[in-house]
């Protein structure tokens, strides 16, 4: 039986169509899983950090527990709090695998056994995945102060991306239909005539697939061949603008990633902050009930104490609601509130607040300061000048002595802080001022120092449109001097 070559040329181009319609299905199809996939792996990853943060947040500021214990009473609390923070449902497992709380409304009577396997495999400090149905069930581990106390499942929905790929499939399958269908016939009635127009369009193809995309259609026609030459050019112009969307995405995605590293560091830095803040009216409260402790007969030192431990505590009210309020408002950084201050009478305060401290370590504190006004945010000015005279107590030597100096000329107010301690070696005079530096580590270790003090000293004074400076002094002890603008 004789077949036309016509019809030979319009079956394979046919056969030829279906085939590469069938191979850059496959591929685009697994290429879209793959990216979302990565994506959900990536996203969930970022969860699993947080919800890992905010569980040893949560452990750290309550009541010390066992880790198991510490589950079982908070874990229903915790999963909801965190299927708020994140946007999944959330579910945790203790270090037996039993549920410990879950966000999980209505939960399949088989779920635990289902996931079993899951389960038993990210108690061993790993990660596993469970797809079920239209959910993918994360887990992974859940850390504690000493390693892994548990495992977090989250469910991320497939929905979306399931529904896309199916609507890729379609789309493949519709256009792959119609691309064929109209090749078959314009092949089998025109192909001796369209010859070179497909010679012509074939090169043009060529020059995409080279990324050598065209600028005008290959041919003109009033026939198939002329609007499949349209649909090359229109396609050549729609890839070119895909490829650079899909690099500016690109683009768009590393940024953002750069923003939420940089945005873990600020946590990172704000709780360091925190923790700082919150040690310095403690040091002074708990300096003076060990001399309480000590001279409880003593009707002086008693009010001295009572006035001072009920300023440090309003203080520290203060900072924990200024905390909860940036908590809430997803801030990590304090607010200054800048007011018209008086330097001496500020100064003359946080050496009585200290002085308790300086007593207990057998050392005095000696004022001299002139009246200024200076405009500057109060709490900041304490938190300076209090971190201060803690390190020069700290690393003092018995029957020392620290010395607050302040004077005004050429329009600032000039305060500086003595002290006849161990020093700062040479080697270590321009690093001081860097985060968790410490000179002594030891002598850091045992006081409680992490290192933080002068970094957050310096970042302060600078906020406040101030200096400070490390003075040169002669033998032992060191001497640090601060400016600020006077207010006339």
């Amino acid at each position: 039986m004789r077949v036309s070559i016509k019809l030979k040329f319009s079956l394979f181009l046919g056969l030829l169509l279906i085939l590469a319609v069938s191979v850059l299905s496959y591929f685009v199809l697994r290429g879209v899983e793959r990216n979302e996939l990565t994506q959900a792996e990536a996203s969930l990853a970022q969860h699993v950090k947080t919800v890992n943060l905010r569980v040893k947040q949560t452990y750290y500021t309550g009541v010390r527990l066992p880790p198991q214990q510490f589950l079982q009473r908070r874990g229903r609390e915790l999963a909801a709090e965190l299927a708020g923070f994140t946007g999944l449902e959330v579910t945790l497992y203790d270090a037996q695998g039993e549920q410990a709380g879950t966000s999980v409304q209505r939960e399949p009577a088989q779920g635990s056994a289902a996931i079993a396997g899951a389960l038993a495999y990210a108690l061993q400090n790993k990660i596993a995945y469970q797809n079920a149905g239209d959910k993918l069930l994360y887990l992974a581990p859940l850390q504690g102060p000493e390693g892994q106390m548990g495992v977090v499942q989250l469910q991320y929905s497939l929905k979306s991306a399931q529904s896309f790929q199916q609507t890729l499939r379609n789309l493949f399958l519709t256009t792959g239909a119609a691309v064929l269908l109209l090749s078959f016939i314009t092949g089998y009635l025109y192909f001796n005539r369209a010859a070179s127009a497909i010679s012509r369009l074939k090169k043009a193809a060529e020059s995409i697939r080279r990324t050598e995309y065209i600028s005008s259609p290959p041919l003109t026609r009033r026939d198939e061949l002329g609007e499949l030459a349209e649909g090359i050019y229109f396609m050549s112009k729609e890839i070119e603008r895909s490829i650079a969307a899909k690099d500016e995405e690109q683009r768009k995605l590393q940024l953002a990633v750069t923003k939420l590293q940089a945005l873990e560091q600020q946590q990172k830095q704000y709780i360091g902050n925190i923790s700082h803040e919150f040690k310095t009216p403690l040091t002074s409260i708990k300096a003076y009930v060990d001399l309480l402790n000590m001279y409880d007969d003593d009707p002086k030192l008693l009010l001295e104490a009572k006035t001072n431990i009920a300023k440090e505590s309003d203080r520290l009210y203060e900072m924990v609601d200024k905390v909860l309020q940036l908590t809430a408002l997803e801030k990590y950084d304090f607010e200054s509130q800048a007011e018209l201050f008086e330097v001496a009478e500020g100064l003359r305060d946080i050496c009585g607040r200290m002085n308790g401290k300086a007593e207990r370590f057998g050392l005095t504190i000696t004022l001299e300061a002139e009246p200024a006004q200076i405009w500057i945010d109060k709490e900041s000015f304490m938190h300076i000048f209090i971190n201060l005279i803690d390190n020069a107590i700290k690393y003092n030597v018995p029957q020392g002595a620290v010395h607050l100096r302040s004077e005004v000329r050429e329009g600032r107010v000039w305060i500086t802080i003595s002290d006849t301690g161990i020093g700062i070696p040479a080697e270590a005079r321009d690093k001081i001022f860097e985060p968790f530096y410490t000179v002594n580590r030891d002598r850091s270790r045992a006081s409680g120092g992490t290192g933080l003090g002068l970094s957050l000293v310096r970042n302060l004074v600078e906020k406040q449109n101030g200096s400070i400076v490390l003075l040169e002094t002669e033998g032992e002890g060191s001497a640090f001097q601060l400016s600020f603008p006077v207010m006339a």
